[in-house]
Formats: structure tokens, C-alpha cells, sequence
């Protein structure tokens, strides 16, 4: 496997920037990728056209065609490389390498392949981490593959991204996650977003405390002083900051610098 780091006018129309035109389901940035583990372009298309007629109509605006057979949280989600920094984009390359650095990935074991629009996505499980990968056209079987990296403000991600895919070639321990989040952290954001969702629903703060921590640790006298009236206070601060500025932009930033908020 080899890296390309692009440089020049990112400007210019490029794959990505045509990939952009899929349908989306607006708030997601995900791709509308079709969900079929076979790739024949026949049955692709009539799965896609059943499975956007069971869609409901007060979906949301989701254009994802969808199992309705699974909740939400068991669908396989596809992202564009443009949205999610840690999906890479492979193509084939035209030189001679080692026999475990040649993919075959329409025979992977355990791996997802999906035809799209502007090409395919796959979900290739290697050294006990999923890769997503994105490929503009599928190579043929034992294929050497050249991995993009475009000089961007996601750079770091990517290249973290690639050498843990790499590591899972070689073998080798891969290390942290690049988008992985302390456990506090992560809680903290979970009880943000719940709180919001109290917020939202018309709930006073006492009430948002009381299902987030449990009536029994809300004193019945001296709320307007109590620590958790004021942790509560800036959970729901942080659920608006989340909304506003979306929960990927604020991840990706929460790399850069600590929040304290």
C-alpha cells in the first residue's frame, strides 16, 4: 500500500467534489448508499427503488433506502470521505508489492461492500477495528491500492486513519481510535444531549435534574444553590452548543484544544 499527499488547487473539481451531489439526509451528511451485500448492479437498483417506496413519508427527509425490518441503531451507515475524515480513499496502483498489502475486498471475510453513485464503500474489518474505505472503482482481485491524502484541515485525521490501516496490514497493534473520546468526556456529552432533549420538551431545569441524576439526590429545599442545578444549567448550555454547531464540527474542534464549557 502506498500514500499520496495532493497538493495544488483543492478547489478544482475532483471526485469529492462531485460526490457532494448524492442525495443526503439533511443534519446527517451521510450518503444515500444503497444496502445490498451483493454487488449486481440489477438487484441494486430494484432493492433501492422497494426499499424508497417503504419509506415513510414523515421520515424526516431521510433518503437513506433502509431495512425496515431493523431499528435504526442496526443499519449500517456509510459515510463520504468529504464528511467523515477517517473514511479513506483507495484506488489501485499500478506497481508490484508485497502479498499482504494486496486487497481483495469483494472477498474480504466479514466485510461490507456497498456500489454508490460515485463509486464504492466498504466497511473491511482488520485487526480488530473496522476500516471505511471509499473507492472510486472497485480493482480487481490481489490488487496493490495507493491511499489519497489531501492537504486539508483534516489531515491529521486521515493520516491517523491510514496507519492504523496499515498497522492492520502489518499485523500489528493499532493503538486509539483517531475520533476516539475519554469516558468522561463521552458521558458528559450524553448527559448534554439528554438534557436538551428535556430542555426542548419544556422541562424546568429541576425537572431535566431529576431524570438525568434521580429524584432522590434533589434536595427539596435550596435548589437555587445546589451544585446540581448548576451542572444541569450547563448541560443544557452545552446540548444548544452541540445543536448549533452540530456534534461533528464540535468533535473534531474538542481535538484542538480542551473545552471546559
Amino acid at each position: 500500500m502506498q500514500c499520496q499527499v495532493l497538493t495544488g488547487d483543492l478547489r478544482k473539481p475532483t471526485a469529492a467534489s462531485r460526490r457532494q451531489k448524492l442525495p443526503t439526509w439533511p443534519g446527517s451528511g451521510c450518503a444515500g448508499i444503497a444496502t445490498t451485500k451483493r454487488p449486481i448492479g440489477g438487484y441494486l437498483a430494484m432493492n433501492v427503488q422497494k426499499q424508497r417506496r417503504a419509506s415513510s413519508g414523515g421520515s424526516g427527509g431521510s433518503r437513506f433506502p433502509a431495512d425496515p425490518q431493523k431499528t435504526f441503531d442496526k443499519q449500517t451507515v456509510f459515510w463520504a470521505p468529504e464528511v467523515l475524515p477517517t473514511v479513506l480513499a483507495l484506488r489501485a496502483a499500478n506497481c508490484v508489492t508485497p502479498e499482504k498489502y494486496q486487497l481483495d475486498f469483494a472477498n474480504l471475510p466479514g466485510s461490507e461492500l456497498r456500489r454508490a453513485p460515485d463509486g464504492w464503500h466498504a466497511i473491511v474489518p482488520l485487526g480488530g477495528a473496522k476500516h471505511r474505505l471509499w473507492l472510486s472503482k472497485l480493482p480487481t482481485g490481489g490488487s496493490a491500492v495507493v491511499l489519497d491524502l489531501p492537504l486539508d484541515a483534516s489531515f491529521e485525521l486521515r493520516l491517523q486513519a491510514a496507519r492504523r490501516f496499515w498497522l492492520a496490514l502489518e499485523h500489528r497493534p493499532l493503538g486509539t481510535p483517531p475520533l476516539a473520546l475519554p469516558a468522561l468526556k463521552r458521558r458528559r456529552l450524553i448527559l448534554a444531549l439528554r438534557a436538551l432533549d428535556g430542555w426542548q420538551e419544556g422541562n424546568s431545569y429541576r425537572q431535566i435534574a431529576q431524570g438525568l441524576f434521580g429524584s432522590h439526590r434533589i434536595a427539596d429545599r435550596g435548589w437555587k444553590t445546589d451544585d446540581l442545578r448548576s451542572r444541569t444549567i450547563r448541560l443544557v448550555k452545552l446540548g444548544r452548543r452541540l445543536l448549533r454547531l452540530r456534534c461533528r464540527a464540535f468533535l473534531q474542534k474538542g481535538r484542538r484544544r480542551n473545552d471546559s464549557s
